[in-house]
């Protein structure tokens, strides 16, 4: 079996290339001169196929595609013509037709006019689309945006080309609007590194050549959609930008078999909020294919508009970012909002009229009124959890002492408001003190509700608790102290009476490490909440109370399960390890096997349907630097899994396999796994082949 990356070395040079290690960069390096193609210049990292070409293989690929709009020119015949420059990364001239330089360039155009009052697009390229036999529009035909098809290319130079549109601009167009040209390309440069180019581009114009003033710009993927999409890539992955969806996802265009509209402030927020849905949001895709949008899980509170519309990186706003804000609409709103009828004012609320347009949207839904949960837009969408009404919670560890085996260890919280000022964690919801070792994989834990022995010192302000576990005898290494902490919140509705939401207003929890023997070992850092917040926004789980990833691998531990609460005719118990579960729970779909876990209540929680929005082969997306790398770190346990294929698994392997969960993976694992006598943990050779530098490198077997 050869790497995939192999393939490329046939077509740069006839016969072998010595090879040498560079140890400035760590990858693989040509001996010899180059082929007369220029020295690579742009850096390229692990997680990258080309990381592993040599640089003669750089310099044959020209990795990458870049175009640029030259100019557009509408003549006599009113047929627009496109002047393009292709370059590489490196930007060097790319040859269209793959001739001069290897990769065929696909290029496609859509063009369009932009109207500023309606915020819509018209697109003048556009197809007859008819719904297929089986669907509920079975024969209907509706035209809808599309590409232009049929026109002429003309190849200037390498690297320079001209398209001629087949369409003809209707007579009298306006050509004082504002005009975008969408390009989406591929260069696809699979038989050499298994890999195809992307490239999005919308130039904006105005045909009369005078200054472009009014455009679309709404919103900023990369600071918003990228959070979670990695990357958005949609209709085989060639649309990678809003801006181009938007083009064709516009009022001029819905789908034929079902008559939904695929506008983008429709589509995008029916697919986003399924719960919200009276009926499921169904549209049938290419080659018939139907899309059921119920199933979709969006990983945050749904009322985290200016997530999406602002997005969360502040450098990069778009200019048209408060349009959410100060352009409500039917369409937009109606779209989370399905249950309201506005031709009848059904669900809109006591006394509202019926609304036949969106000219009186903004007299009760304006921007901000500085309340929370009224009309205004902003207070409607008010997340109880981040209510300006909270105080604000914090709760550190001041101190831990005896902390020796057979020891009942006490620990001194700073339990304080957001202002500074003590909070009396006798009187709280809970205040439940962990403590958990050893650090280098937990194999115990204590959870106990401190409330009615803890002592709270008002002159210092800190609460004082002693366990009433001992740590166990025979016990070393380094121990975990922790809390779950919240109180109960009534929020006032805004009249300002006591009807808003009850929140749980947690503290973040806090860690401290104690060594029971050696030196203090902390918890290594596989994952941040930061990392997972990325999508998840505020992860807060088992009722908004554990908020740090590094309290949550205390009980998601390598023997952890859901037999406490699993049926006894539902099969062996479901491993709830922190390095199987959510590798398993991210697959989701792309699982083999069943995940099925039971929670609180004895309810079952499903996870076969989960549509992960990323690629899963970005380890670093999820993962602190290198902490996905094999072989696990000593003193890592081995995890139980009764429902895989075998157990006890490693913990590579349990990793591994969380995610290639597959008989075929499970047999490799097995194989390359052993118990030797005199031991009862099963030894890994996984670093052998996936090791760092290895041939099957972790980083090299999930490269894009």
């Amino acid at each position: 079996m050869s790497h995939p990356l192999r393939r490329v070395l046939v077509c740069l040079v006839a016969g072998a290339l010595a090879m040498s290690l560079s140890a400035d960069t760590g990858r693989r390096r040509a001996a010899g001169p180059t082929t007369g193609a220029p020295a690579p210049q742009k850096p390229f990292n692990a997680s990258e196929l080309e990381y592993y070409l040599t640089d003669d293989g750089v310099a044959y690929i020209r990795p990458g595609l870049n175009i640029k709009v030259e100019s557009v020119t509408i003549g006599s015949d009113r047929k627009p013509v496109v002047e393009l420059s292709l370059t590489d990364d490196m930007k060097q001239p790319l040859d269209r037709l793959g001739q001069v330089t290897p990769g065929t360039i696909s290029i496609s155009f859509i063009l369009a006019s932009w109207d500023p009052n309606t915020r819509e697009f018209t697109a003048y390229t556009t197809r007859n689309a008819t719904a297929a036999a089986g669907s509920p529009n079975a024969g209907k035909t509706v035209v809808q945006a599309s590409v232009d098809s049929g026109g002429t290319w003309t190849d200037l130079a390498t690297g320079r080309a001209k398209y001629t549109f087949r369409t003809t601009l209707p007579a009298g167009f306006d050509q004082t609007k504002t005009h975008t040209l969408g390009i989406y390309a591929t260069r696809n440069l699979s038989p050499f590194i298994t890999k195809t180019y992307y490239e999005n581009v919308e130039h904006d114009f105005r045909p009369d050549g005078a200054a472009v003033t009014a455009k679309w710009d709404k919103i900023r993927d990369t600071a918003s959609c990228l959070n979670c999409h990695d990357p958005l890539a949609m209709h085989g992955g060639s649309r990678r930008e809003v801006k181009l969806c938007v083009m064709c996802h516009s009022t001029q265009t819905t789908d034929p078999d079902t008559g939904n509209s695929v506008n983008m402030a429709e589509l995008a927020h029916r697919i986003h909020a399924p719960g919200r849905q009276k009926t499921p949001f169904i549209i049938w895709g290419f080659g018939n294919s139907i899309h059921n949008y119920s199933r979709v899980t969006f990983p945050q509170d749904v009322r985290n508009c200016d997530n999406c519309h602002v997005g969360t990186n502040a450098s990069n706003v778009p200019t048209q970012a408060d349009v959410y804000l100060t352009r409500p609409s039917r369409r937009a709103c109606g779209a989370c909002h399905n249950d309201v009828n506005f031709a009848t004012g059904e669900g809109h609320g006591p006394g509202v009229p019926p609304q036949t347009d969106d000219s009186q949207c903004n007299r009760c839904h304006i921007p901000d009124s500085g309340q929370e949960f009224d009309a205004s837009i902003v207070g409607a969408h008010t997340i109880p959890e981040k209510s300006k009404q909270l105080k604000g919670i914090t709760s550190t560890i001041v101190s831990v002492s005896n902390v020796a085996a057979g020891q009942k260890p006490t620990v001194v919280f700073a339990i304080k408001n957001g202002d500074g000022s003590a909070v009396d964690g006798t009187k709280l919801s809970t205040f439940s003190p962990i403590l958990a070792g050893p650090t280098s994989s937990y194999a115990k834990y204590f959870r106990e509700d401190a409330r009615a022995t803890a002592k709270f010192d008002a002159a210092t302000g800190n609460t004082t608790y002693t366990f009433t576990n001992a740590i166990p005898e025979g016990s070393t290494g380094t121990w975990t102290f922790s809390a779950d902490i919240y109180r109960t919140v009534q929020l006032k509705a805004p009249d300002g009476s006591n009807q808003g939401a009850a929140v749980r207003e947690a503290a973040y929890n806090p860690l401290k490490y104690a060594a029971v023997t050696g030196a203090v070992t902390p918890r290594r850092q596989v994952v941040t909440t930061a990392q997972c917040n990325q999508c998840h926004d505020r992860l807060a789980l088992h009722g908004g109370q554990r908020l740090e990833t590094q309290e949550c691998v205390i009980c998601h531990n390598p023997t952890g399960s859901d037999v406490a609460r699993r049926p006894a005719n539902a099969g062996p118990a479901e491993s709830i390890s922190f390095q199987r579960m959510i590798h398993r729970i991210h697959s989701g779909e792309e699982l083999t096997q069943d995940l099925t876990i039971y929670g609180f209540g004895g309810a079952a929680h499903h996870y076969n349907e989960v549509l992960f929005p990323g690629d899963r082969r970005n380890c670093a997306k999820c993962h602190t630097a290198n902490s996905h790398q094999v072989p696990p770190p000593p003193g890592a346990a081995p995890v139980i899994a009764l429902r895989d294929y075998f157990t006890l698994q490693g913990p590579g392997t349990a990793a591994c396999l969380g995610c290639h969960d597959s008989q075929d993976a499970a047999a490799h694992a097995y194989l390359n796994s052993t118990t030797f006598p005199n031991s009862t943990n099963p030894a890994e050779s996984c670093g052998v082949c996936h090791g760092t530098n290895a041939e099957w490198a972790v980083d090299k077997v999930h490269a894009r």
